[in-house]
């Protein structure tokens, strides 16, 4: 069964944090509507590596964007890929390395901040490039998206957690306080999305630390938090299964319904949505 995606993946969200500061998705795993664990990211805890790990399934060691300097288009097949040769439809509000990586490289903001082309790989984006970008800005462009594209597969990522700890540090009240301005932001769009039948994915590409950056091995840059949300995923998460931030992008295709040759994710799915892998 074919399902429709939403991947809201929060820049920089540390999972101790994600897990104590956003009440709102909490209430929906209290209320047993939806499932959050704990995932380790891929090493280097770097933006543009994960998102290159996130959207197709290979790590950074493998894929060769193993720093947030490596400006090309990939060389891998990413989610929005397979979305679009299936015929489904895609679309992103986010960060422009993002459109780097998939559509066109380099990103030249006059020509690439709204992007509405059938044949890229994204073919409805809204980009940004100041880290400043409000969160409540960016959660708009992508609402607009899907208002107006109905797309199938729909990535929405803010930088709001990441800019923070940038600034202030993992340990620090403005980090926590953002966490908790992107949670209320979520309750106002999650209800509607979850009603119209999507299934939602957030995670995030790595965690923060109190340096005011990231790229390591400390448990805090590399803890994230994964939410599922919707009634393709399994109620329990089974037991001794661990899912790896490579296995993401199997995942996501399982739920769009389309073939893929990525990592198999683990039996998160219910039976009735599972299919083979090809």
């Amino acid at each position: 069964m074919k399902h429709k995606v939403i991947l809201v993946l929060l820049d920089g969200l540390n999972y101790e944090v994600a897990r104590h500061a956003l009440g709102h998705l909490h209430a929906y795993c209290a209320a047993g509507r939806a499932a959050l664990y704990r995932l380790e990211c891929e090493l280097p805890a770097l933006s543009r590596p994960l998102y290159e790990c996130i959207m197709t399934g290979v790590a950074p060691i493998d894929s060769g964007v193993v720093h947030n300097d490596v400006v090309r288009l990939s060389r891998e097949r990413s989610i929005f890929h397979y979305a679009r040769d299936a015929g489904l439809t895609t679309a992103a509000a986010a960060y422009h390395w993002v459109s780097e990586l998939y559509n066109r490289s380099p990103w030249l903001a006059a020509r690439d901040r709204y992007t509405h082309d059938e044949q890229l790989p994204i073919q409805h984006g809204c980009f940004y490039w100041d880290d400043a970008y409000p969160d409540s800005h960016l959660l708009m462009d992508g609402e607009w998206l899907r208002s107006q594209y109905d797309p199938d597969f729909l990535l929405i990522h803010p930088m709001g957690v990441d800019d923070a700890g940038h600034q202030f540090g993992l340990d620090s009240r403005q980090y926590r306080n953002q966490a908790r301005r992107m949670d209320s932001l979520l309750a106002d769009l999650l209800p509607q999305w979850l009603a119209e039948g999507y299934q939602v994915v957030i995670t995030s590409d790595h965690g923060m630390n109190n340096d005011l950056s990231h790229g390591g091995t400390l448990t805090e840059e590399r803890t994230v938090p994964l939410w599922l949300f919707g009634d393709a995923f399994v109620e329990h998460w089974p037991d001794g299964v661990v899912i790896a931030q490579t296995q993401l992008c199997a995942l996501m295709a399982d739920l769009l319904g389309v073939p893929h040759d990525k990592p198999v994710a683990p039996p998160l799915l219910k039976a009735a949505f599972m299919r083979e892998v090809h």
